[in-house]
Parts: C-alpha cells; sequence; structure tokens
C-alpha cells in the first residue's frame, strides 16, 4: 500500500512540475544519447553543465566518458531530481553532481560545456543568459531544438524514427 502510495505521489508531482514548466522530464534516448556524446570534444577543459538533467542519464554518460572534468546537472522538477540522485549513488560517478534549482539561476561562467533538451520556448529564453555568461570557445549542445538566431557549427542526425538532430554551438 506504501509504495501505491508513494508511486501516486511521484505521478501527481510528475504532471504539477510538466505544467510548471511547460513541458515533462523527457529522458533523452539511449540513440540520443549516443549521437550526443560522440559530438561533444574528445576532451575539454572546464565544467560541463546539463541544464534540465531530468533523470541524470546524460549527465552521468558525460562524466563517465570524461572523469578528469566536472559535470553539473540541474533539474527542478522534484521526482526526476530525486531519480538522478539515486542513480548517482547506485553508480557511484565521482565527477558528477545534481543541483535541484532553477537553471536560470546556474552560474555558468566557468562552463566549457553546456548540453539541454529544452523545448524552443526555453531555449529561448535560455539564449540571454548563455550568450551573456559563457566564455569564448564554451560549446553549446542541444537535443532537438535549435536556439534561434544562432548557427551550429555541426547538426547530427539520429538515426531514429523521428531522425532527431543534435545542434552543437561554438560561443565566441
Amino acid at each position: 500500500m506504501v509504495l501505491i502510495l508513494v508511486f501516486a505521489f511521484s505521478a501527481l508531482l510528475i504532471i504539477v512540475w510538466s505544467l510548471i514548466n511547460g513541458i515533462g522530464p523527457m529522458p533523452s534516448t539511449s540513440r540520443q544519447r549516443k549521437a550526443l556524446l560522440q559530438c561533444l570534444p574528445k576532451t575539454f577543459n572546464g565544467t560541463a553543465y546539463e541544464l534540465g538533467s531530468g533523470w541524470g542519464t546524460l549527465a552521468l554518460a558525460v562524466a563517465r566518458r570524461h572523469p578528469q572534468c566536472s559535470v553539473v546537472g540541474y533539474e527542478n522538477s522534484p521526482v526526476p531530481y530525486l531519480f538522478s540522485r539515486l542513480l548517482l549513488s547506485v553508480w557511484n560517478v565521482p565527477n558528477v553532481q545534481f543541483r535541484y534549482g532553477n537553471i536560470h539561476r546556474a552560474e555558468l561562467s566557468d562552463a566549457a560545456l553546456v548540453m539541454c533538451y529544452l523545448y524552443p520556448g526555453a531555449m529561448q529564453e535560455l539564449k540571454p543568459k548563455l550568450e551573456k555568461e559563457l566564455r569564448s570557445g564554451a560549446q553549446v549542445v542541444s537535443n532537438t531544438f535549435l536556439v534561434r538566431g544562432w548557427e551550429p557549427h555541426h547538426v547530427e542526425e539520429v538515426r531514429d524514427l523521428f531522425r532527431t538532430k543534435i545542434y552543437v554551438y561554438s560561443c565566441n
């Protein structure tokens, strides 16, 4: 009975936060994750941020692939955030951390890489923050949704049903 109540409460929280955020916590598929990982630089100096880290699978994959770098995932929906913390405790990846909070309050000045899987409106809201805070040479990698007004230096098409695109941008 307790498990059913926990599940029901979790589902309710997901629905409420989906309404607040304007979109539900949609994880990257394994094919999207694999394609995105291939788009990342082989090495980079600085911190990688995943804004809207959801269930944590991408941040954990990046941290495993780049053990020399720090990876920080930001999520404001409580259920995916707690799930990502649970995954982190099981996988024990020392160079990743998950922070509960608003992505617009994240300090990104040390970012070498920013990853997003946000809907178009959220990407447009985030654009001025990225332009203001990211240093020259930082990369922005967006799953599915482009940043209007920016020209990607690379677009990777995922071999999936929807031909999902991964957009890679370099900051000047």
